[in-house]
Protein backbone atom coordinates (compact mmCIF):
# COMPACT_ATOMS: atom_id res chain seq x y z
CA UNK A 1 0.00 0.00 0.00
CA UNK A 2 1.14 3.63 -0.58
CA UNK A 3 0.21 6.68 1.68
CA UNK A 4 0.47 10.20 0.80
CA UNK A 5 -1.09 12.68 2.79
CA UNK A 6 -0.60 15.20 -0.06
CA UNK A 7 -2.52 13.61 -2.87
CA UNK A 8 -5.96 14.29 -4.20
CA UNK A 9 -5.99 9.90 -2.97
CA UNK A 10 -3.88 9.72 0.07
CA UNK A 11 -4.74 5.83 0.21
CA UNK A 12 -3.47 3.37 -2.46
CA UNK A 13 -3.79 -0.56 -1.36
CA UNK A 14 -3.69 -3.73 -3.21
CA UNK A 15 -5.01 -6.86 -1.85
CA UNK A 16 -3.64 -10.56 -2.39
CA UNK A 17 -5.57 -13.12 -1.38
CA UNK A 18 -4.17 -16.60 -1.19
CA UNK A 19 -6.12 -19.47 -0.49
CA UNK A 20 -6.99 -23.25 -1.15
CA UNK A 21 -9.09 -23.12 -4.36
CA UNK A 22 -11.68 -25.07 -2.91
CA UNK A 23 -12.81 -23.04 0.19
CA UNK A 24 -15.83 -21.32 -0.94
CA UNK A 25 -16.59 -17.51 -1.30
CA UNK A 26 -18.66 -15.12 -2.83
CA UNK A 27 -17.11 -11.93 -4.50
CA UNK A 28 -17.75 -8.40 -2.69
CA UNK A 29 -20.78 -7.08 -1.55
CA UNK A 30 -23.09 -6.08 1.39
CA UNK A 31 -23.11 -9.78 2.67
CA UNK A 32 -23.56 -8.36 6.33
CA UNK A 33 -26.55 -7.32 7.91
CA UNK A 34 -24.73 -6.77 11.21
CA UNK A 35 -23.01 -4.15 8.80
CA UNK A 36 -24.64 -2.72 6.20
CA UNK A 37 -22.25 0.00 5.31
CA UNK A 38 -19.50 -2.50 4.66
CA UNK A 39 -18.48 -4.34 1.16
CA UNK A 40 -16.22 -7.52 0.79
CA UNK A 41 -15.73 -10.67 -0.20
CA UNK A 42 -17.22 -13.26 1.85
CA UNK A 43 -15.90 -16.64 2.92
CA UNK A 44 -18.51 -18.80 2.97
CA UNK A 45 -16.59 -21.39 5.50
CA UNK A 46 -16.37 -18.78 8.64
CA UNK A 47 -18.51 -16.13 6.99
CA UNK A 48 -16.52 -13.61 7.32
CA UNK A 49 -13.92 -11.55 5.10
CA UNK A 50 -10.34 -10.98 3.94
CA UNK A 51 -11.06 -7.35 2.87
CA UNK A 52 -13.72 -4.90 3.91
CA UNK A 53 -14.55 -0.98 2.48
CA UNK A 54 -16.70 1.13 4.29
CA UNK A 55 -16.93 3.92 1.41
CA UNK A 56 -18.60 6.70 3.47
CA UNK A 57 -15.89 6.70 6.09
CA UNK A 58 -14.00 6.33 3.94
CA UNK A 59 -11.96 3.50 5.34
CA UNK A 60 -10.61 0.18 4.11
CA UNK A 61 -9.26 -2.79 6.64
CA UNK A 62 -7.51 -6.20 5.39
CA UNK A 63 -6.15 -9.10 7.59
CA UNK A 64 -3.40 -11.74 6.68
CA UNK A 65 -2.17 -14.45 8.46
CA UNK A 66 0.55 -14.43 10.50
CA UNK A 67 3.07 -16.59 12.10
CA UNK A 68 3.06 -17.60 16.01
CA UNK A 69 0.93 -19.61 18.38
CA UNK A 70 -2.62 -20.60 17.64
CA UNK A 71 -5.56 -19.58 19.58
CA UNK A 72 -6.92 -22.21 21.68
CA UNK A 73 -9.43 -24.60 19.69
CA UNK A 74 -12.03 -23.96 22.35
CA UNK A 75 -11.94 -20.38 22.28
CA UNK A 76 -10.81 -19.58 18.86
CA UNK A 77 -12.74 -17.00 16.29
CA UNK A 78 -12.69 -16.36 12.66
CA UNK A 79 -9.77 -13.88 11.85
CA UNK A 80 -12.39 -12.97 8.83
CA UNK A 81 -14.62 -11.03 11.75
CA UNK A 82 -11.27 -8.44 12.34
CA UNK A 83 -11.87 -6.15 9.00
CA UNK A 84 -15.29 -5.80 9.44
CA UNK A 85 -14.99 -4.84 13.06
CA UNK A 86 -11.74 -1.92 11.80
CA UNK A 87 -13.54 -1.01 8.94
CA UNK A 88 -16.54 -0.43 10.41
CA UNK A 89 -15.25 1.79 13.95
CA UNK A 90 -11.33 2.10 12.20
CA UNK A 91 -10.36 0.72 15.84
CA UNK A 92 -10.22 -2.47 17.82
CA UNK A 93 -11.99 -1.25 20.70
CA UNK A 94 -11.19 -4.15 23.53
CA UNK A 95 -10.38 -6.96 21.34
CA UNK A 96 -9.87 -10.40 23.15
CA UNK A 97 -6.44 -11.39 20.83
CA UNK A 98 -6.05 -14.98 22.60
CA UNK A 99 -9.58 -15.51 20.70
CA UNK A 100 -8.01 -15.51 17.26
CA UNK A 101 -4.65 -16.96 15.66
CA UNK A 102 -1.71 -14.44 14.54
CA UNK A 103 -2.69 -11.95 11.82
CA UNK A 104 -1.72 -8.98 10.39
CA UNK A 105 -4.65 -6.09 10.29
CA UNK A 106 -4.35 -2.87 8.08
CA UNK A 107 -6.93 -0.05 8.60
CA UNK A 108 -6.46 2.97 6.90
CA UNK A 109 -8.09 5.92 6.41
CA UNK A 110 -7.53 9.58 4.54
CA UNK A 111 -5.58 10.59 7.43
CA UNK A 112 -4.22 7.82 9.79
CA UNK A 113 -3.37 3.94 8.89
CA UNK A 114 -2.65 1.28 11.64
CA UNK A 115 -1.15 -1.95 11.57
CA UNK A 116 -2.00 -4.57 13.98
CA UNK A 117 0.33 -7.94 14.78
CA UNK A 118 -0.80 -10.56 16.52
CA UNK A 119 1.50 -13.48 17.10
CA UNK A 120 -0.43 -15.17 20.00
CA UNK A 121 1.36 -13.98 23.05
CA UNK A 122 1.77 -10.11 22.05
CA UNK A 123 -0.83 -7.58 20.31
CA UNK A 124 0.69 -4.61 18.62
CA UNK A 125 0.03 -1.36 17.20
CA UNK A 126 2.25 0.74 15.09
CA UNK A 127 1.07 3.76 12.66
CA UNK A 128 2.31 4.05 9.09
CA UNK A 129 3.80 6.87 7.87
CA UNK A 130 3.60 8.68 4.23
CA UNK A 131 5.30 6.19 1.52
CA UNK A 132 5.04 2.62 0.47
CA UNK A 133 4.54 -0.23 2.74
CA UNK A 134 4.52 -3.87 2.00
CA UNK A 135 2.70 -6.37 4.65
CA UNK A 136 2.91 -10.36 4.28
CA UNK A 137 2.74 -13.48 6.44
CA UNK A 138 6.11 -12.60 7.68
CA UNK A 139 5.20 -8.67 8.67
CA UNK A 140 5.62 -5.32 7.13
CA UNK A 141 8.18 -5.80 4.89
CA UNK A 142 9.07 -9.41 5.65
CA UNK A 143 10.40 -8.26 9.60
CA UNK A 144 13.30 -10.36 8.80
CA UNK A 145 11.94 -13.80 8.73
CA UNK A 146 13.67 -15.18 6.29
CA UNK A 147 14.02 -18.45 8.41
CA UNK A 148 9.94 -18.30 8.90
CA UNK A 149 7.64 -20.53 6.64
CA UNK A 150 7.49 -19.03 3.35
CA UNK A 151 9.83 -16.44 4.98
CA UNK A 152 12.10 -16.43 1.56
CA UNK A 153 9.64 -16.59 -0.42
CA UNK A 154 7.89 -13.42 0.75
CA UNK A 155 11.40 -11.79 0.95
CA UNK A 156 11.92 -12.48 -2.88
CA UNK A 157 8.67 -10.93 -3.41
CA UNK A 158 9.57 -7.96 -1.83
CA UNK A 159 12.82 -7.54 -3.04
CA UNK A 160 11.39 -7.90 -6.78
CA UNK A 161 8.18 -6.19 -6.57
CA UNK A 162 9.07 -3.05 -4.19
CA UNK A 163 11.71 -1.41 -6.79
CA UNK A 164 9.11 -1.69 -9.10
CA UNK A 165 6.44 0.09 -7.11
CA UNK A 166 9.03 2.95 -6.53
CA UNK A 167 9.40 3.06 -10.15
CA UNK A 168 6.00 3.09 -11.36
CA UNK A 169 3.93 7.04 -11.55
CA UNK A 170 2.11 6.68 -8.91
CA UNK A 171 -1.87 6.31 -9.90
CA UNK A 172 -4.82 8.72 -8.83
CA UNK A 173 -7.90 6.27 -9.96
CA UNK A 174 -10.87 8.03 -10.59
CA UNK A 175 -12.95 7.38 -13.32
CA UNK A 176 -12.68 4.59 -16.04
CA UNK A 177 -12.14 1.06 -16.51
CA UNK A 178 -9.54 -0.39 -13.24
CA UNK A 179 -6.51 -0.67 -16.32
CA UNK A 180 -6.67 2.51 -16.81
CA UNK A 181 -7.95 4.31 -13.65
CA UNK A 182 -4.52 2.46 -11.98
CA UNK A 183 -1.93 2.53 -14.80
CA UNK A 184 1.41 1.75 -13.61
CA UNK A 185 0.05 -0.42 -11.30
CA UNK A 186 -2.94 -2.36 -13.09
CA UNK A 187 -0.03 -4.96 -14.62
CA UNK A 188 2.12 -5.45 -11.61
CA UNK A 189 -1.20 -5.47 -9.38
CA UNK A 190 -2.04 -8.08 -12.34
CA UNK A 191 0.92 -10.14 -11.99
CA UNK A 192 3.56 -8.25 -13.26
CA UNK A 193 4.06 -10.74 -16.55
CA UNK A 194 6.13 -13.22 -13.92
CA UNK A 195 4.59 -17.03 -13.82
CA UNK A 196 2.49 -18.21 -11.45
CA UNK A 197 4.58 -20.61 -10.33
CA UNK A 198 7.87 -18.05 -9.88
CA UNK A 199 8.92 -17.77 -5.91
CA UNK A 200 9.18 -14.48 -7.22
CA UNK A 201 5.02 -14.27 -7.60
CA UNK A 202 2.83 -12.00 -6.63
CA UNK A 203 -0.21 -13.78 -7.97
CA UNK A 204 0.73 -17.01 -7.40
CA UNK A 205 -0.26 -20.87 -8.08
CA UNK A 206 0.46 -23.82 -6.28
CA UNK A 207 -0.31 -27.43 -5.21
CA UNK A 208 0.27 -28.36 -1.46
CA UNK A 209 -0.09 -32.04 -1.32
CA UNK A 210 -3.15 -32.84 -4.00
CA UNK A 211 -5.25 -29.28 -3.11
CA UNK A 212 -4.63 -26.22 -5.56
CA UNK A 213 -4.01 -23.36 -3.74
CA UNK A 214 -2.99 -19.84 -4.83
CA UNK A 215 -4.30 -16.53 -5.57
CA UNK A 216 -8.19 -17.05 -5.56
CA UNK A 217 -8.42 -12.57 -5.76
CA UNK A 218 -7.02 -9.60 -6.06
CA UNK A 219 -8.62 -6.31 -4.74
CA UNK A 220 -7.55 -2.37 -5.75
CA UNK A 221 -8.69 0.05 -3.28
CA UNK A 222 -8.41 3.60 -3.42
CA UNK A 223 -9.37 6.32 -0.87
CA UNK A 224 -9.78 9.85 -1.32
CA UNK A 225 -10.58 12.43 1.36
CA UNK A 226 -14.67 11.69 0.54
CA UNK A 227 -14.96 8.33 -1.00
CA UNK A 228 -13.39 5.14 -2.15
CA UNK A 229 -12.98 3.27 -5.59
CA UNK A 230 -12.65 -0.74 -5.08
CA UNK A 231 -11.59 -2.68 -8.00
CA UNK A 232 -12.18 -6.51 -8.21
CA UNK A 233 -9.91 -9.65 -10.17
CA UNK A 234 -10.99 -13.19 -9.80
CA UNK A 235 -8.90 -16.21 -10.16
CA UNK A 236 -6.07 -13.23 -11.21
CA UNK A 237 -3.81 -16.78 -12.31
CA UNK A 238 -6.51 -18.21 -15.11
CA UNK A 239 -6.31 -18.08 -18.13
CA UNK A 240 -8.92 -15.53 -18.39
CA UNK A 241 -8.49 -13.05 -15.07
CA UNK A 242 -11.88 -10.14 -15.00
CA UNK A 243 -12.10 -7.54 -13.44
CA UNK A 244 -14.78 -6.02 -12.22
CA UNK A 245 -15.64 -2.03 -10.72
CA UNK A 246 -17.43 -2.59 -7.02
CA UNK A 247 -17.38 0.65 -5.92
Amino acid sequence: MDIDPRSPVPVLLIGVRDEFGDRPWLPPGRHWSGHPALVGGQDLQALGTWLAVAAAAPRVACVLNAHGEAAAAARRSTRGGLPLRAAESGDLGDLDAARYDPFHLVCASPTLTRLWSWNGRDLTERTLDAGLHIVVNSGLDGAGEDDAPGGAQMRARIEHFRPLFDKAPRPEPRDGSARRAWGAWFGLAAGGGLDPRDPRALVLSRTVGDRPWGTSSVSLVALTRSGARFDFCADPAGSHPAWSRVL
